[in-house]
């Protein structure tokens, strides 16, 4: 399982003046709704300024992403579930929601939390989706990771 050796985040980072959109994406309601719940979690307990936007799918991440962080936000956590199949689609997908959320934050010098669960099964997501029983919550970790990260620079860039 991915969550061995994986650290609970316990640590609250302070958010406030900080803008956040979670972006999600709709594929995999009840996966979905765990990773936004934990995200929302995180960002209330941090008392960031947070709102959400849906797409359809984790293809669109990048873009709606970008767009967020061109609006005036300091960050983005962007969350989507994408579950093999038995053709290629799914590293097609993963391929291009990865590298798109990287390049968005790269070309926006801002930080994009990244929780996008790439699975083999749907079990393997409700394991991770911070729901009761999970192993692991992956909505609270990329928003603490988006949260840090904006923070940190936040603190270079003075």
């Amino acid at each position: 399982m991915s969550g061995a050796g994986a650290q609970k985040t316990t640590e609250v980072v302070d958010g406030h003046g900080l803008k956040v959109v979670i972006v999600a994406g709709t594929w995999h309601e009840q996966i979905a709704e765990g990773l936004i719940a934990g995200a929302t979690r995180t960002l209330k307990a941090a008392g960031a300024d947070y709102s959400l936007v849906r797409v359809p799918g984790s293809f669109e991440l990048p873009i709606v992403s970008k767009a967020a962080l061109d609006s005036g936000a300091d960050a983005v956590v962007a969350l989507g579930v994408i579950i093999r199949g038995g053709t290629p689609h799914f590293e097609y997908v993963s391929s291009a929601a990865t590298d798109g959320l990287t390049r968005v934050a790269l070309d926006t010098g801002k930080p994009v939390g990244f929780g996008v669960l790439t699975l083999d099964d749907e079990a393997q997501g409700i394991d991770r989706a911070g729901l009761p029983g999970s192993r692991e919550d992956k909505g609270e970790e990329a928003a603490h990771a988006a949260l840090a990260t904006a923070v940190t620079l936040r603190q270079l860039r003075g």
